[in-house]
């Protein structure tokens, strides 16, 4: 299980993520219709700003060994971000 820790202000919270979700959300994101939809409805935006950029397809294939390998490394830390106003993120298997 990942757990995501987000400290502000006033607000202190944890998100458990089992890893059934994790790989739910990664079949969502690298489906066809969900990564056209994204070019689309990011496309109008890209091109006031003048920008050429797509992004890039994900690929399901190469994304859940990785997961499935996560799952020997419980308790490393992923992230652990502190920001000048106090903010602070942490994401730990």
């Amino acid at each position: 299980m990942m757990h995501v820790k987000v400290k502000a202000k006033d607000v202190r919270f944890t998100i458990p993520i089992p890893y059934a979700i994790l790989n739910i959300a990664i079949s969502i994101l690298s489906s066809k219709f969900f990564q056209q939809s994204a070019n689309k409805w990011t496309k109008e935006h890209f091109e006031r700003k003048k920008l050429d950029f797509t992004f890039p397809l994900i690929d399901k294939k190469t994304l859940k060994p990785i997961v499935k390998e996560l799952k020997n490394y419980k308790g490393i830390v992923l992230v652990d971000v502190k920001a000048k106003d106090g903010t602070e993120v942490k994401v730990r298997l």
